[in-house]
């Protein structure tokens, strides 16, 4: 069994795993898994409607995944995706609602204020990373608190004490009426292009470019890379920034697609959260992180279904996404085993 067809079993092993014991804890709670499992599919494929809303879904899953891999594919561990997603979203809400200008300009204008506000966010403890060798889990997970707090005090003074913006300019939605009609008047919107556009972009920055090659060097060995007269610290930088912009854009797939404002947040949204299961599902690949990221949109919104449908509470609902989440962060230890039966077969 080659590496290849490993890394392929692990993340599908581990959904199975997920699903299995999901369907467990749904027997013993008194609840039918085969029912919850098909209100859980038709939730996702039963209407155009549900297909259009599971896509939307999906859009800021690819880029807080992307987000995520980025950092782990040149060594860093950006735990602040959420926080970076927030402040996009804040900068693309405020460019979409102060400015006047046609769409050709303002759409593309809201998406760079989206990624320069997380870029900033991620340079921060790229920053202190490089110069003083904080460790960038303890400052990315503080800025996203930062980050919370600020945005919604942010909030309260562009709309003169209210707790959402105004609705953005036509000129600068995503919206699209082609893509509502087809979809049965989903909020579906032209998002998922710019999230997959991004995925070209990290294949191509990590496999097509010098800058590339010298980030993963850095990830893989900084002592080595540095011995070859690599900058560490410029890449260190330079990875946490590019991590942050791909964030950024996450939160304006909300501001610009599927809210058009934004309100102030209770608590953090998630999906920067749900990014890093998305990224590990995904190997830390481009092409990976688009089906982390369909699963992860699709058992979100699908799940929404189970307590209609199928009577499933929507606390018996977290606890089988959390139990895919677990199998799939413990995918190396199913990598592991496969690797021993490997073996076990090779010496027969």
């Amino acid at each position: 069994m080659s590496n290849r067809v490993i890394n392929l079993l692990v993340p599908i092993i581990s959904i199975i795993l997920g699903l299995l014991v999901g369907a467990v804890v749904m027997l013993f709670s008194g609840y039918n898994p085969i029912n919850g499992y098909i209100a859980l599919w038709n939730g996702v494929f039963e209407d155009s409607y549900a297909i259009g809303e599971t896509i939307r879904q999906i859009s800021p899953y690819i880029l807080a995944g992307l987000a995520v891999a980025f950092a782990f594919r040149t060594g860093l561990f950006n735990i602040g995706v959420e926080g970076q997603l927030i402040v996009g979203w804040f900068a693309a809400a405020y460019v979409g609602v102060t400015f006047e200008l046609p769409a050709i300009i303002h759409i593309p204008f809201a998406l760079l204020a989206a990624a320069a506000a997380g870029a900033l966010w991620g340079l921060v403890p790229g920053l202190l990373k490089a110069k003083f060798g904080v460790h960038e889990v303890i400052v990315t997970i503080m800025m996203n608190y930062i980050a919370l707090h600020s945005v919604n005090a942010l909030i309260k003074t562009v709309s003169g004490g209210n707790y959402k913006t105004d609705p953005i300019k036509e000129t600068a939605s995503l919206r699209s009426e082609f893509l509502a009609n087809l979809t049965d008047f989903s909020t579906l919107h032209y998002g998922i292009l710019v999230a997959l556009a991004m995925v070209v972009v990290m294949w191509f920055i990590l496999e097509k470019t010098k800058t590339g090659f010298e980030l993963k060097s850095v990830g893989f060995n900084d002592h080595a890379s540095q011995y070859a007269g690599m900058n560490v610290n410029k890449n260190i930088v330079l990875s946490m920034v590019i991590s942050g912009a791909f964030a950024g854009l996450g939160g304006a797939m909300e501001a610009l697609g599927t809210f058009g404002y934004m309100a102030t947040l209770a608590g953090f949204t998630g999906i920067g959260f749900d990014g890093i299961a998305v990224a590990l599902l995904g190997a830390n690949t481009p092409l990976g992180v688009i089906f982390g990221a369909s699963l992860f949109g699709s058992l979100k919104y699908g799940a929404g279904n189970m307590p209609n449908a199928a009577g499933i509470p929507i606390e018996i609902v977290s606890i089988v996404i959390a139990l895919i989440i677990f199998f799939v962060a413990s995918g190396y230890i199913i990598r592991v085993g496969l690797q021993r039966m490997n073996k076990k077969k090779g010496a027969k």
